[in-house]
C-alpha cells in the first residue's frame, strides 16, 4: 500500500507541474498584480482519498471537495534573485462531499500559513501548512465523534492568465482525528488534489 501511495505521488506531482509550465504564452507583466495585492479570494475544486495502512488509517473514504479560500498578505516581497517570497494567512471554508463508502458531508474552517515564491512573473509556486476544525456526518465509528480537528500541508502553483487572476493547482496531505478527546481515535490520512481560480485585490 505504501508503494502504491508513493507511485501516485510521483505521478500526480510531475503532471501538475508539467501542465502549468507547458502553458507559457502569457505576455503581460502579471507579477505586478501579485506584488501589489493585499488579499485574494480563491475557489478550489478537487478530489480526496484516504489511504488505509498509512499510519493508523483503516477505512478508504473518497470525496469530492470544494473550498472557498481568503488570503491576506502579511508581508511585502522579501529576498532577491531566485529567492523572493511573500507570506500570507489563508482562511478556508471546506466542504467535502463523501461518496464512498457512503454519502456524507464534512465541513469546517482552516487557518493556514502560506509562503509564495515570487521570482517568476508568470508562475508563483507556494507551500502551506496549518489546521483547523471539522464536523462530519460520516458514520465512521473509528473517528469517535462528529467533531474533529485537522492538520495539513501541501504545495501549489498560481499561474497568471490576467494581471490579477490565476489558475491554481495544489496538492496536499490531510489528517483528521479527534486528538484523543474521544474513543476510539482512528485518524483519516488522505491526499487531496485541487484546481481553481484566484482573484487578487489591491
Amino acid at each position: 500500500m505504501k508503494n502504491k501511495l508513493k507511485y501516485r505521488v510521483f505521478i500526480i506531482l510531475p503532471l501538475l507541474i508539467f501542465s502549468v509550465a507547458s502553458v507559457s504564452f502569457a505576455r503581460e507583466n502579471n507579477k505586478a498584480g501579485f506584488n501589489k495585492a493585499k488579499s485574494h479570494w480563491t475557489i478550489l475544486g478537487g478530489y480526496g482519498i484516504t489511504h488505509p495502512g498509512w499510519g493508523d488509517t483503516e477505512t478508504r473514504i473518497e470525496d469530492i471537495d470544494l473550498i472557498l479560500q481568503y488570503g491576506r498578505f502579511l508581508s511585502e516581497e522579501k529576498g532577491r534573485s531566485w529567492y523572493k517570497t511573500r507570506h500570507e494567512l489563508l482562511i478556508e471554508i471546506p466542504v467535502y462531499i463523501v461518496h464512498k463508502p457512503e454519502s456524507a458531508v464534512m465541513t469546517g474552517i482552516n487557518f493556514l500559513s502560506c509562503w509564495n515564491f515570487t521570482a517568476s512573473e508568470e508562475i508563483i509556486p507556494y507551500i502551506f501548512t496549518g489546521g483547523g476544525f471539522m464536523y462530519t456526518s460520516l458514520d465512521e465509528p473509528g473517528l469517535g465523534t462528529d467533531y474533529n480537528g485537522n492538520y495539513q500541508a501541501g504545495v501549489g502553483i498560481h499561474y497568471f492568465i490576467k494581471e490579477n487572476t490565476t489558475i491554481d493547482f495544489n496538492y496536499r496531505y490531510h489528517h483528521i482525528s479527534n486528538a484523543d478527546t474521544a474513543e476510539p481515535n482512528e485518524p483519516l490520512n488522505s491526499t487531496k488534489t485541487f484546481v481553481g481560480l484566484s482573484f487578487f485585490l489591491d
